[in-house]
């Protein structure tokens, strides 16, 4: 689903977003990978940073799956804007559920994306929930475009999330 009606960036433009919901299971995470390199592609990335973002959300997803209550599916929201692509990919989780973030895997998906964080959350609060309480674990990754800086995901510096905790 696509849905454009947000509130306007500052260059008076509203950001575009993707919702993609798939089952957590390992034949269904490759179309999340392939919609992040479709996405990328079409906004003139070059290639290494197409791979990059495809094996973030890769990544990304696959630490989610590790975590997720029972058979409940995966939500992933892309969002275009003019500095680049933003990505919220969350699962439901039991309450106090962490997103594993001191890994290798945390490490290298850190390395491939402007700005990263991990996170509890509810479903009220993320993007495409259901207005609940319930639980959710969070995964929000950003990649600019080149020439294009923001401030980060999580981050009033703009500098990536630290690995270690």
């Amino acid at each position: 689903m696509v849905d454009s009606r947000g509130t306007l960036a500052q260059d008076g433009r509203r950001p575009e977003r993707l919702e993609l919901r798939v089952p957590t299971t390992p034949t269904q995470l490759p179309a999340v990978r392939a919609m992040a390199g479709d996405l990328a592609i079409r906004m003139d990335y070059d290639l290494d940073a197409v791979e990059d973002l495809r094996l973030a959300v890769d990544e990304a997803c696959a630490t989610l799956t590790s975590i997720v209550l029972g058979d409940a599916p995966l939500t992933v929201v892309f969002e275009i804007t003019r500095v680049g692509l933003r990505i919220d990919a969350w699962v439901p989780t039991a309450t106090g559920t962490e997103v594993p973030t001191d890994g290798f895997g945390w490490a290298i998906l850190a390395a491939l994306v402007d700005a990263v964080e991990g996170r509890r959350a509810t479903q009220r609060e993320v993007p495409a929930g259901n207005e609940s309480d319930a639980p959710v674990a969070v995964i929000s990754l950003e990649k600019h475009l080149p020439g294009h800086h923001t401030t980060g995901v999580g981050s009033d510096s703009g500098q990536n999330l630290s690995v270690a905790r």
